[in-house]
C-alpha cells in the first residue's frame, strides 16, 4: 500500500472504542419549533410549540395501525372549535382570563430545557409562560411531555405540568369544566361519526354513563382503519387535586379531564401545583381489567421533580 510521506496515519483511540447503543426511543428536534418523537426510526408522536397558534400540541398520535388516532379541530364545527388542538393543555379561567379558547390570551413557550433519549422512554421539558391579552405573564408552567414505548406497538404519552404563580400575586383556576388536559379523537373513533364507544373506570359507557362523571378513567375507542379499531385511555394520576377527575366527555369524539369542575384551585406563591396524565395509545377495544391494569401501573408512578436529571 502506497502511503504519501511513507508513514501510516494513526487512528485516535477514542475511534476505536466500542460504540455506544443507538437508543430506540428518542425526541429529535425538527424545524419550527417542533419536536418528533420517535420509535426505531419511525414517528408515533409529535409536539408543537404553538407559536403560530395559541397554545402547544401533540399532533399526531399515532397508533398501532400507524394512523393518528386524534385530529385537529371539531369534524363538524372548525371555526368555533378550533383549540381542539388534538392533545393539549389550557384552561378557562386563569384569574378570569380566557386560555381556552381561541382568543387573545397566548400559552407561549419560552425554552426547550432538555430532551431525553432512552431505550424505552424519550421525553423534553419545556418552560411556558401563561399570557394575557397584553403579553403579561399569569403564571409560569415546567412541563415534561415524554412517550413510553409498550409491547404490540403500544406506548403511552406521559404530560406532567407544574404551575407556579408570580411573587406575591395567587392564581387562580376558576371552577369549569374546561381544562386542563383535553383530547380531539379522531373522526371515525367518535361514537357518532365512526361508532366508536366510550368507558370508564365506573362502569359507564358512552357520553349518557360518562359526561361529567368522576372516573380514574376514561377510555374512548373505536375504528381506524377498514379492518381494525383502536383508541386512547386518558389516565387520571391518584396525585392530582380532586381526584378521580371528572371527565368532559362527548359522542363526538372529544374528552378531557377537568380539573376545576368540582370546585377552583388557587396557586400560592412558593407553592406549585403540579399535574401529571397519562395517554394509553393502544390496539383494538381492551377489556375493561386490562385497562384498570394500566391505570394501577400508572398510579404507583410518582410525580416529576423537575430540574433533576
Amino acid at each position: 500500500m502506497f502511503v504519501f510521506g511513507g508513514l501510516l496515519p494513526r487512528v485516535a483511540p477514542s475511534l476505536l472504542a466500542e460504540p455506544k447503543p443507538v437508543p430506540r426511543v428518542q425526541a429529535i428536534p425538527e424545524p419550527h419549533d417542533e419536536v418528533s418523537f420517535q420509535r426505531d426510526g419511525v414517528e408515533i408522536a409529535r409536539y408543537h410549540a404553538g407559536r403560530d397558534g395559541f397554545r402547544p400540541f401533540v399532533f399526531p398520535v399515532i397508533g398501532p395501525s400507524g394512523r393518528s388516532l386524534t385530529r385537529m379541530g371539531h369534524p363538524h364545527d372548525p371555526v368555533t372549535h378550533s383549540h381542539h388542538n388534538s392533545v393539549w393543555l389550557s384552561h378557562q379561567f386563569v384569574n378570569g382570563v380566557n386560555f381556552w379558547e381561541d382568543r387573545a390570551a397566548h400559552i407561549v413557550q419560552q425554552k426547550l430545557l432538555r430532551l431525553d433519549d432512552g431505550p424505552d422512554a424519550a421525553s423534553i421539558e419545556t418552560l411556558n409562560a401563561w399570557q394575557d391579552k397584553d403579553a403579561k405573564t399569569m403564571m409560569t408552567e415546567r412541563r415534561r411531555t415524554g412517550v413510553q414505548v409498550l409491547d404490540n406497538s403500544e406506548w403511552l404519552l406521559l404530560i406532567d405540568s407544574q404551575f407556579e404563580a408570580p411573587p406575591n400575586a395567587p392564581v387562580t383556576l376558576g371552577q369549569t369544566p374546561f381544562g386542563m388536559l383535553g383530547v380531539r379523537m379522531a373522526k371515525t373513533i367518535g361514537v357518532n361519526d365512526g361508532g366508536g364507544t366510550i368507558r370508564n373506570s365506573e362502569g359507564g359507557v358512552d357520553e349518557a354513563g360518562c359526561f361529567r362523571k368522576p372516573a380514574r378513567w376514561v377510555d374512548y375507542s373505536g375504528p381506524i382503519t377498514p379492518t381494525s379499531s383502536e383508541g386512547i385511555t386518558l389516565l387520571d394520576h391518584p396525585d392530582n387535586p380532586y381526584h378521580p377527575a371528572t371527565f368532559h366527555v362527548r359522542n363526538d369524539g372529544w374528552m378531557g379531564a377537568a380539573l376545576t369542575f368540582p370546585g377552583e384551585i388557587v396557586i400560592e406563591p412558593g407553592k406549585p401545583l403540579r399535574l401529571r396524565y397519562a395517554l394509553y395509545v393502544h390496539a383494538g377495544i381492551p377489556p375493561v381489567e386490562a385497562l384498570q391494569k394500566q391505570w394501577e401501573d400508572f398510579s404507583r408512578t410518582s410525580f416529576v421533580e423537575f430540574g433533576r436529571k
